[in-house]
This record gives C-alpha cells, sequence and structure tokens, in this order.
C-alpha cells in the first residue's frame, strides 16, 4: 500500500496531535501554521503543548514522516489536506468563519485534482458544503464532488485525560459525496482504529454540536441547582454523589466557575445561529449559555460574603486565583474562567495573583490582553499567606492542597477539591461555590 502524503493545517491542540497520529503510522505529513514561532520550535524537535511530548515530535521529524512548515503552497505535495483552524465567536456572539475561509482560500490555488479536503473544526451544519465548498471551488477552479473531494470530520481531543488518544477515540467522517465519505474513511482508516461514517457533512457537523450542547445543558442545569441548593442549606456536591448510586437513568455532571475550553462554551452558540436562519429559537441552549456565563459573577459573590465575614472589603484585598488554565492538569487556558474572575476582581479594586504550575505565564488572548506577561506567583508559604482569600478555579492534581489549607484562612473552593480528597481544611474557613 502506497501511503499518502497529509498536509493539517492549524498545529493547535487538534492539529498536533493529529499530525503525529498519522506520521507514526507511517504516512508523510507536512503541518502546516501560520505560526512561524510555532514551526520553528517543531522543527528544533520541542514542544509547546504539555500533553505533546517533545520524544514523540522529534522522532517523526527524524523519521521523515512530520515535515512543519510554514508553506501554504506545499498543500500541492498531498493527496489530503485537513483544516483543524479555530472556529470563535465575534463580540456578538456569532460564528467566525474567517479562519476557515481564509484558509481555504489559502490552500484553493494549490489543490490538485483528486485531493481530500477535510475540515475538523466544530461548526455550524453546512459550512463544509456550502461555504468552504464554495471559496475552495472558487479558488481552484475544479468542482467538489467531481474534481476534488470533500468531507467532514469532527474532532473529538480529550486533553489532559491519560487514557485518552487520537488512534483509539472513534472517529466520525460525513463526506459532501459518497465517495468523498469514502476517500476520507480510507484515509482516517489508516491511523485511527473506528471511523464510523455517516450519510453527510452536515450530519457530522450536526452530531459534533449535540455532544457539545449535551454537556452544555447538563452542566448549566447543576450550576443552577448549586445556587438553590446552597440557599436552602444543601450541598450540591454531596447529591450528586448520591444521585450517582442510581445504576440507571441518571448520568453526574459537576458545577463549577464557568465553562472554559474552546468548545462548550462556544459551540452552542454555532447552532444557535444558524438555526434563526430557518425561523427556529434555541431557548434551551440559550439558557443554559446564560447561566453557565453567570457563574463568574456568583464566584465573587460568594468571594465577598467570606470576607465581609472576615470584616474585609474586596476592594484593596490581595485574592490569589489557584489554576488559569480552564481544565485540570493542562495548559491550554482557551476561554479560561480564571481570566474572567481576574477582570471581574480588577474592577472590584482587589489585588489580584494566580498560581499554576502548568502555567508560568499568561499568553496572549483575544478578549483579556491586559494580563498578557503576567506570572504564576511562587508557591511557597509566605506568598500564599499574604493573600486575604484564595480562589480555588482549576483543581490541578499537582497542586497541593493540604499546604493551601494550612496557610490560608479563607478559601472559596468552586471545584469541591477540599469535600473530594477529604482533607481536614487546618482552621482554613472553606466555602463552597
Amino acid at each position: 500500500m502506497i501511503m499518502p502524503t497529509v498536509a493539517v493545517i492549524g498545529l493547535g491542540y487538534v492539529g498536533l496531535p493529529l499530525s503525529l497520529q498519522f506520521a507514526q503510522n507511517g504516512i508523510r505529513v507536512i503541518g502546516l501554521d501560520v505560526d512561524e514561532t510555532k514551526i520553528t520550535t517543531l522543527q528544533a524537535g520541542q514542544t509547546y503543548i504539555k500533553h505533546v511530548s517533545a520524544n514523540r515530535i522529534g522522532a517523526t521529524i527524524d523519521k521523515g514522516t512530520f515535515i512543519p512548515s510554514a508553506d501554504m503552497s506545499r498543500v500541492s505535495e498531498a493527496e489530503a489536506v485537513i483544516l483543524c483552524v479555530p472556529t470563535p465567536l465575534t463580540k456578538q456572539r456569532e460564528p467566525d468563519l474567517s479562519y476557515v475561509l481564509n484558509t481555504g482560500r489559502a490552500i484553493a490555488p494549490h489543490l490538485r485534482r483528486g485531493t481530500l479536503v477535510v475540515l475538523e473544526s466544530t461548526t455550524y451544519p453546512g459550512t463544509t458544503e456550502e461555504d468552504l465548498r464554495a471559496v475552495l471551488e472558487e479558488g481552484s477552479g475544479m468542482r467538489a464532488g467531481h474534481d476534488f473531494h470533500l468531507a467532514y470530520s469532527p474532532e473529538r481531543e480529550d486533553p489532559g485525560n491519560p487514557k485518552s488518544s487520537v488512534g483509539k477515540i472513534p472517529k466520525l467522517v460525513g463526506g459532501y459525496t459518497p465517495a468523498c465519505c469514502d476517500k476520507a474513511v480510507a484515509l482516517y482508516s489508516i491511523a485511527v482504529e473506528t471511523v464510523i461514517p455517516v450519510s453527510s457533512c452536515k450530519t457530522a457537523e450536526a452530531t459534533k454540536l449535540l455532544e457539545n450542547i449535551f454537556r452544555s445543558v447538563n452542566i448549566a442545569l447543576v450550576n443552577e441547582l448549586k445556587v438553590i441548593y446552597a440557599a436552602m442549606g444543601i450541598d450540591i456536591w454531596e447529591v450528586i454523589e448520591a444521585a450517582k448510586t442510581k445504576p440507571f437513568g441518571f448520568m453526574p455532571f459537576y458545577p463549577g466557575p464557568g465553562l472554559g475550553g474552546h468548545c462548550i462554551p462556544i459551540d452552542p452558540f454555532y447552532l444557535a445561529w444558524k438555526a434563526k436562519q430557518f425561523g427556529k429559537h434555541t431557548r434551551f441552549i440559550e439558557l443554559a449559555g446564560e447561566i453557565n456565563t453567570a457563574m463568574p459573577d456568583y464566584v465573587v459573590s460568594r468571594l465577598i460574603e467570606a470576607l465581609n465575614a472576615k470584616k474585609k472589603s474586596i476592594s484593596s484585598s490581595r485574592i490569589l486565583l489557584i489554576g488559569l488554565a480552564y481544565k485540570a492538569d493542562v495548559d491550554d487556558t482557551r476561554e479560561s474562567p480564571t481570566l474572567v474572575l481576574m477582570d471581574k476582581l480588577r474592577v472590584l479594586e482587589a489585588a489580584v495573583a494566580y498560581y499554576d504550575p502548568h502555567v508560568p505565564v499568561i499568553g496572549p488572548t483575544r478578549e483579556h490582553a491586559s494580563w498578557q506577561g503576567v506570572r504564576s506567583i511562587e508557591w511557597n508559604e509566605a506568598t500564599v499567606r499574604g493573600f486575604d482569600a484564595v480562589i480555588v478555579v482549576t483543581p490541578h492534581s499537582d497542586v497541593n492542597y493540604e499546604e493551601l489549607a494550612s496557610w490560608s484562612d479563607c478559601i472559596v473552593d468552586t471545584r469541591n477539591v477540599f469535600g473530594r480528597s477529604g482533607l481536614a481544611p487546618h482552621g482554613a474557613k472553606i466555602i463552597k461555590a
């Protein structure tokens, strides 16, 4: 079997692991990204994503199966092109397809006849066969389904989960035509154990949205119950643990300080926007978004209560936030609720700092640019004792919570790390939020 050359565009949290998965299975991968710093790092056999090891990168580069480059014209060398680029929201919470469409325009002149183009970025149904197809056809002078193949295959990355790997997570594929689907299934089957074809690109796009909306809505439910039960003096975490004992009809979801990551806070609004074009309103989805978006305000209110009990004002208080990443044991800060909390506390004139062993310095962000360059504090007793209160935002497993409990007498715990670990508070007042 002659292995194809694959071009993967966008070497972030989705594109880089996918590239290495193909490369480790003997496929020649040209990894493309407009960020030349990333390319230089990869060419040196180094990594910029914590859970992707430098050894994996170096081994595939040495073998010649992974070739990082910033030259989009190298798409012409590939039999398949996979787009793993961002799909954020605008400030008006509308889909921003600029990364997808601009990438399509950039690669279109370099496509060869018979090339397979696959979009992996999460988006609304119709993006692949309507929006992306249009720019590819215009720029290449070829027709999808006739001169080149077109498909959609949603990413299913689970960063921070050591049991998760690209090759073992079932891969959905929907094609613009049955032949397009067959071509995509054949490609992914080289590197992924289970590939599942569906009837169309739209079905695959809709499936990805369902997966993320399901999580968003259920997280909103327990977030709302958290607030209600707290007012009644009931611990939502104990309630969830009790409900988990039912062996059927219940699936546990957990509350938190707000949603983070690229998927859950953003993707539901892609469907909400698209539904309006069909005269439909996604009331359930939008309500869930409102509840989850309000969680940082609830955390701040609980912090103010805790400080008031100590006869302190939020203004001029020194507040330490534990965890900048949006998820435990990763270094990904996209849409992190910690950054939202930092903004809100700054407005209230608190002095704010953070500690995160996975994020030593805050990088550039679209919505929180003023924090760029701020560094994590050093973890030691003298430093932590200098803060009036601590908020546990991200439950990293390598944070010493026993030390935290002995060093701080005012802790707002948004993840129940003390309840779940059974740690004695050492005199600290633990406030759940």
